[in-house]
C-alpha cells in the first residue's frame, strides 16, 4: 500500500538526458517509492495521468514572495502552486528578510513596494527567520539567499556609500552566521542604491565567503541597458576573483539602444565559461519587464537612498539636472506602463506618455512627478526586451528558467487595491512551456523541464530535488502538453494557467483537478552542507 499512485502518464524525469517515457509513479511517506509499470500495488489515492506529463515540481530560482511579504501574508502562495512551482528561492536581487539586526529599519530595501508601517517582525537572525516561516504553514518549499543590500543596511543603516573596513568585517560576521544557519548564498543587487557604492573588494570578499561554503552568488547586473557589457564583465570578474559560482538573474538587454550589444554580452559569458569560469544565468519568458520606476533614473540620481532621491526631485536645481539626465536615456515612454502606485491610483494601466499628455507635462517631468506623488512607491511594466534574445537565451545550456515574481492569489489584497502585477506571477511556467516549447518548438520538452527542475536544483545544491528518481522527495507536477497555456495578461494578470492539473509537494496533493486543496505541505529548506 502506498499513499499515491500516478498511473498511465509520460514521465519527463528532469535530468534532461532521458527521453519522456510512459510509466507510473508510486509515492509513500513523501518519497518516490516506485517507477515504471506498476501493476500490483494498492494506493490510498490513484491519479490517472493519461495524456499528461509527469514532471518534477518546478523550482523558481529567483523569487520575491518574501520581500513582497506574501510569503507571510498569503502563505499558500496559490499562484506559484497553480503554475506547478513547488520550491522558491527568496532573498533575490540584493534584498532579503534576514538578518534584521536593526529590526524594521533594515526593511527600507522593500519599502518602495510594501507598506512597512504595517509590518511586525519578531526575528533578528536567519535561523529565527526560517523558524518563523516554518510556523506559517506554506504552500511551497522555501529557501533564502542573503541580500547584500540587507547586510549593508544592517551595518550602515540607510547610508548608501562605500563601506569602511570595520563595516565590511561586520557584514562578514553577519553573513557567516547566516551561512551557518542554512542560507544558500548571497545576492547582489548592483543596480540599486545600496548595491551601487560597493567596492570590488567588498563584493569579492563576500563572494569568496559563499565560495568557501560551496554556496551560490547571484547578481542583478549593475546595468541592463547601454552599459550592459561592462556590467556583464563585472559579473565575470567577480566569479574569477572569488572562485564563486556566479548566477546572473533575469539576464536581458533593456531598450533598443542596448540590443546591439546583446550578442557581445552573450559571447562574453560563453568565452568565460569556455575558460572554466562557473557563470550561469536565468531568464523569465516575457518581453515586458516588471520593475521599479525609480530604477529608470540615471545611476547618479539613485545614489544615497530613498530620502536623497526625493530631495533631488524636489530641489529645483537638481531637478533640472535630473530632467536632462533622463532625456539622455532616450526612454520609450509609450512602452512604460504604470502597474502599481501608493497614491495616484487612477493612472494605473496607463503609459507615461499618455499620463503626460493628460497632465500637460513632458514625459520626463511626468516621470518625476509620479515618483514624487507616490514617494517612489511605483512599479511599472516596460516593453523593452527583444523577443529573439529571450529565445536565444533559452537555447543556451547555461541558462535556466525563473519567474522573477512573487506568489499571491486571484483574490489578493493587491487586486483589491486596484494594482496590477506582472502576469508572470500567475503564468510564467505556462508561458514558457505553452508558447516557447509547444508552439515555437524552441527546445525539447526534456530540455525545457531540465531548465525548470534539475538545473536550478544543482545550482542551489539540492540533491533531493529536481528529478523523478527512486527515493527522491515527491515534488511532482502534472501538465497537459497539448493545452498548457498562460491565461494571465498585463491588463488582467490575476488568471491561473490552463493545463496544470495536479501538483504534489512533499508527497501531499496541493493542487487537485486544477484547484487548490487545503494542504500546505511546503517546508523550509536550508543549504545541505550547513
Amino acid at each position: 500500500m502506498v499513499d499515491i499512485l500516478i498511473k498511465n502518464g509520460v514521465i519527463v524525469d528532469g535530468t534532461g538526458k532521458k527521453s519522456p517515457y510512459k510509466g507510473d509513479v508510486a509515492i509513500h511517506n513523501g518519497k518516490i517509492m516506485g517507477l515504471g509499470t506498476i501493476t500490483d500495488t494498492e494506493a490510498t489515492q490513484i491519479i490517472d495521468a493519461s495524456n499528461l506529463f509527469i514532471c518534477p515540481g518546478f523550482i523558481d530560482i529567483t523569487n520575491h514572495s518574501d520581500t513582497y511579504w506574501t510569503l507571510l501574508s498569503e502563505p499558500s502562495l496559490e499562484s506559484m502552486l497553480r503554475q506547478g512551482i513547488t520550491t522558491i528561492v527568496g532573498g533575490s536581487c540584493g534584498s532579503s528578510l534576514t538578518p534584521l539586526i536593526r529590526g524594521n529599519e533594515v526593511l527600507g530595501s522593500v519599502q518602495k513596494w510594501v507598506d512597512i508601517s504595517t509590518i511586525n517582525t519578531n526575528w533578528l537572525s536567519t535561523e529565527e527567520f526560517l523558524q518563523e516561516v516554518s510556523r506559517h504553514p506554506i504552500g511551497v518549499n522555501f529557501a533564502t539567499l542573503i541580500g547584500h543590500g540587507t547586510l549593508r543596511r544592517d551595518v550602515m543603516g540607510d547610508k548608501a556609500r562605500s563601506a569602511s573596513m570595520p563595516e565590511l568585517h561586520s557584514m562578514q560576521r553577519l553573513f557567516a552566521e547566516a551561512l551557518d544557519d542554512g542560507a544558500l548564498g548571497i545576492s547582489f543587487g548592483l543596480a540599486f542604491s545600496h548595491g551601487q557604492p560597493a567596492t570590488r573588494e567588498e563584493l569579492i570578499t563576500l563572494a569568496q565567503m559563499a565560495a568557501d561554503k560551496k554556496r551560490l552568488v547571484t547578481i542583478h547586473l549593475r546595468d541592463e541597458g547601454k552599459d550592459l557589457l561592462p556590467a556583464v564583465n563585472e559579473a565575470i570578474s567577480i566569479a574569477r576573483g572569488s572562485n564563486a559560482r556566479v548566477h546572473i538573474v533575469h539576464l536581458k538587454s533593456l531598450g533598443k539602444h542596448s540590443w546591439e550589444t546583446f550578442t557581445q554580452a552573450l559571447n562574453l559569458i560563453r568565452s568565460a565559461r569556455e575558460e572554466g569560469v562557473p557563470i550561469t544565468a536565468n531568464v523569465f519568458p516575457y518581453t515586458k519587464t516588471g520593475s521599479l520606476l525609480y530604477a529608470l533614473l540615471p545611476s547618479w540620481a539613485r545614489e544615497g537612498g530613498k530620502k536623497q532621491i526625493i530631495e533631488r526631485i524636489k530641489n529645483p536645481m537638481e531637478k533640472q539636472n535630473l530632467l536632462q539626465g533622463i532625456k539622455e536615456l532616450t526612454l520609450h515612454y509609450d512602452k512604460i506602463t504604470i502597474a502599481s502606485v501608493r497614491e495616484t491610483k487612477p493612472i494605473i494601466g496607463n503609459t507615461i506618455a499618455d499620463i503626460g499628455t493628460g497632465w500637460g507635462m513632458s514625459p520626463e517631468e511626468t516621470l518625476l512627478k509620479i515618483l514624487e506623488l507616490n514617494n517612489l512607491s511605483v512599479t511599472i511594466f516596460g516593453d523593452t526586451i527583444n523577443q529573439e534574445h529571450v529565445e536565444l537565451l533559452y537555447k543556451e545550456p547555461f541558462v535556466v528558467f525563473s519567474t522573477d515574481s512573487f506568489g499571491l492569489s486571484a483574490h489578493s489584497p493587491v487586486e483589491i487595491k486596484g494594482d496590477l502585477v506582472h502576469p508572470r506571477s500567475f503564468g510564467a511556467t505556462a508561458q514558457f512551456l505553452g508558447t516557447y516549447i509547444r508552439e515555437k518548438n524552441l527546445i525539447s520538452w526534456e530540455e525545457a523541464v531540465f531548465k525548470m527542475t534539475k538545473a536550478p536544483a544543482s545550482l542551489l545544491g539540492f540533491s533531493d530535488k529536481g528529478t523523478i528518481e527512486m527515493g527522491k522527495t515527491a515534488d511532482i507536477t502534472l501538465i497537459n502538453p497539448e493545452i498548457i497555456r498562460d491565461k494571465a495578461s498585463y491588463e488582467n494578470p490575476f488568471m491561473y494557467p490552463e493545463g496544470i492539473s495536479t501538483v504534489i509537494v512533499n508527497g501531499v496533493i496541493a493542487v487537485k483537478n486544477g484547484a487548490l486543496t487545503d494542504a500546505r505541505a511546503g517546508s523550509v529548506l536550508r543549504a545541505e552542507n550547513a
